[in-house]
């Protein structure tokens, strides 16, 4: 997982987004996928931001138990989500209208990925999702 500072050129706000990978970020920016959450505009940026390296010879013992308890409680939220959660990939935002719309009930809740521009959408409709930070393994 990777942290950007984002901006948006058009109403001029920053905010932090995470994503997989740069790699995915500059895929999602290379579909229009990547727009602004006030006012809609695709044209955001990456902010100049001075990332912070976590590694083994990392000093600051205060800010690496910070650390290590934040990615625990990450951990902790993803084992909760898949033990009680049912996946659905990629389907995620067709799956959560059917169950919003009553066309399928589901005795669980679910998750899975969508694109931001699909969670906007979600969200307009009075659909509610949530994005949250996903580690896919213990070494990241």
């Amino acid at each position: 997982m990777i942290k950007y500072n984002l901006l948006c050129k058009n109403c001029d706000i920053s905010y932090d987004s995470w994503f997989a990978s740069s790699k995915e970020f500059d895929k999602l920016k290379k579909k229009k996928l990547i727009n602004c959450h006030r006012c809609g505009s695709l044209k955001v940026e990456k902010n100049l931001m001075a990332p912070k390296l976590i590694n083994k010879s990392f000093n600051d013992k205060k800010d690496l138990l910070k650390f290590q308890k934040i990615k625990k409680k990450i951990n902790e939220y993803q084992k909760f989500i898949k033990n009680n959660f049912d996946y659905v990939g990629e389907n995620f935002a067709y799956e959560a209208r059917s169950i919003h719309y009553n066309e399928k009930k589901r005795d669980k809740g679910i998750y899975g990925t969508a694109s931001k521009k699909d969670l906007k959408e979600l969200k307009d409709e009075g659909i509610d999702a949530q994005l949250i930070p996903w580690v896919e393994n213990e070494n990241n």
